[in-house]
C-alpha cells in the first residue's frame, strides 16, 4: 500500500486517479524546487502528470524542464506517496499517485516553460517546512536525513 498523506478522501466523492513523477534535485544543502503562482501560489517538488503512453522517467524529464528550464541525470526512484486534493487548473478531484525520484540537475536550458511557474534554489531544511503538500516536505525531510548521515 502506498502511504497516504493529507486530507482522506471525502465519501461520495469521484476521485480521478492522476499519477505523476516528481523530483528531489539537490545540489550540495540545497533542493531546485519550483513555485506556481497560478491558481494559487505553491512551493513544490518539480513533476507532474505522466501522459499516455509516456514512461514516469521520460514525464519526469519533461516535467522538470517544463517547471524549471533544468535538464537532470541519474534518476534513481525513491519512494511514492498518494493524496487527495482539487486540482483548480483541471476543474476535477484527484487522487495523485506521486513517484518520488532523486535526480542530479545538469544545466539550466532557460526559464520554465510552464505559464506561471518559475524555479529556485532553497536549503533543503527550508523546503521541509515550505513546501506546499506533506508528501514532498516527507520526501525533503528524508533527504536532508540522507545527506546529514553521510
Amino acid at each position: 500500500m502506498i502511504r497516504r498523506f493529507g486530507e482522506s478522501p471525502e465519501p461520495g466523492r469521484r476521485y480521478i486517479r492522476r499519477v505523476g513523477a516528481y523530483a528531489l534535485l539537490p545540489r550540495e544543502s540545497d533542493l531546485l524546487l519550483t513555485s506556481q503562482y497560478d491558481p494559487d501560489p505553491d512551493l513544490q517538488l518539480p513533476g507532474g502528470g505522466i501522459d499516455p503512453g509516456e514512461s514516469p522517467v521520460a514525464a519526469l524529464h519533461r516535467e522538470v524542464y517544463e517547471e524549471t528550464g533544468w535538464l537532470i541525470a541519474a534518476p534513481r526512484r525513491v519512494g511514492a506517496f498518494r493524496r487527495f486534493a482539487y486540482m483548480p487548473e483541471y476543474d476535477l478531484w484527484a487522487e495523485k499517485i506521486c513517484l518520488i525520484y532523486r535526480a542530479r540537475p545538469v544545466r539550466r536550458i532557460g526559464p520554465p516553460t510552464e505559464p506561471d511557474h518559475a524555479a529556485l534554489w532553497m536549503p533543503a531544511l527550508d523546503a521541509v517546512g515550505l513546501l506546499g503538500n506533506a508528501g514532498d516536505r516527507h520526501f525533503a525531510a528524508w533527504h536532508l536525513a540522507q545527506i546529514r548521515a553521510r
